[in-house]
């Protein structure tokens, strides 16, 4: 079983938290603020694999004057009849 010490101010907050029948007990508290830190800890994993594949990807990448000349060029195109 794990067991921590939290400091007078946190020990204080769990304890109102449960007076005022927020949480049924201390574990129960615990306990989620245990799974909040887990789907935190989740979410920033999912965005550092989002960063990982977005940095990756980066080499790939055309100037966004190099699309726009293209795209203004095959408008001009279509509209000229000529592609």
């Amino acid at each position: 079983m794990i067991r921590a010490e939290l400091g007078d101010p946190l020990e204080a907050f769990v304890t109102r938290l449960v007076e005022t029948g927020r949480y049924t007990s201390e574990n129960e508290v615990l306990r989620q603020g245990v799974r909040l830190i887990r789907d935190r800890e989740a979410s920033l994993a999912a965005l550092d694999q989002s960063i990982t594949i977005a940095l990756a990807q980066a080499g790939r990448t055309k100037p966004a004057d190099d699309v726009f000349g293209r795209l203004e060029r095959k408008s001009r195109a279509l509209s000229d009849g000529t592609e």
